[in-house]
């Protein structure tokens, strides 16, 4: 059975509602189930992390709650809108005004400087950042010109979470987002996570494979076959320079 949503600070709001998200996906007459009837309600401004093993469903629900997938059963709500159902093109508006996306892998335009693949993002976003502004949010005010061959893997992922974070989005989905890197890189960009969750008042949503990473969040999802097994509730997250990594 789900974990039950309730554990959210109701004070805050509601930034997700999900009401019993099944996923089936087929391949011919093959069937996976890789969500179970997920219950699940993350707060306005809230830091959660999405912990379990690979294939639990924690990649299939962050999909789903930022628009790029749809649920096979079940209803979804961001704030007061109802995502399920909606049309194509009202996900897409959706995904542009309210979500931003940080991944393993940084994605970033090798043609183009770091203030430029900021820019990309600025330029159609309804109320950014400027992108000079962004960079120096996580520390890179000074490599903004640099493309990114002339940076280190960190720098090229804390350029990706400056681009996310430009728009100003009210919710940061992250996918690993220091899988790819050392200990001290990895710090550096939950660092900047954490900033923006608390300067911006950004709802921040990680999924990661490191145990130690949980004690950030002010929530953490643990999941196993396609359901939230249990939650657990940090009354005191602590600092990323903190973690056992």
């Amino acid at each position: 059975m789900s974990a039950r949503p309730e554990a959210a600070d109701q004070s805050r709001g509601s930034a997700f509602r999900g009401e019993g998200l099944r996923k089936i996906y087929r391949t011919g007459e093959t069937e996976v189930e890789a969500l179970r009837g997920v219950d699940l309600d993350v707060a306005q401004g809230e830091m959660l992390v999405l912990l379990g093993p690979s294939g639990s469903g924690k990649s299939t629900l962050l999909n789903i709650v930022g628009g790029l997938d749809r649920p096979t059963e079940g209803r979804l709500f961001y704030r007061e809108t109802e995502l399920t159902g909606m049309k194509e093109d009202e996900m897409t508006r959706f995904r542009r005004q309210n979500v931003g996306f940080i991944f393993q892998f940084y994605n970033l335009i090798p043609s183009l400087t770091a203030e430029e693949n900021v820019q990309l993002v600025t330029d159609i976003a309804a109320d950014p950042m400027d992108a000079r502004e962004a960079l120096e949010m996580v520390g890179l005010g000074d490599r903004a010109h640099h493309y990114p061959a002339q940076l280190s893997g960190g720098e090229q992922q804390r350029v990706a979470v400056a681009r996310a974070v430009a728009k100003r989005p009210g919710v940061l989905l992250c996918d690993e987002p220091t899988g790819a890197l050392d200990s001290q890189t990895g710090i550096r960009v939950l660092e900047t996570l954490v900033r923006a969750n608390r300067e911006l008042g950004t709802t921040v949503i990680i999924i990661t494979h490191n145990v130690g990473i949980g004690a950030v969040a002010d929530r953490v999802f643990h999941f196993l076959d396609g359901q939230i097994a249990r939650i657990e509730k940090n009354d005191h997250p602590i600092q990323p320079v903190e973690i056992t990594w």
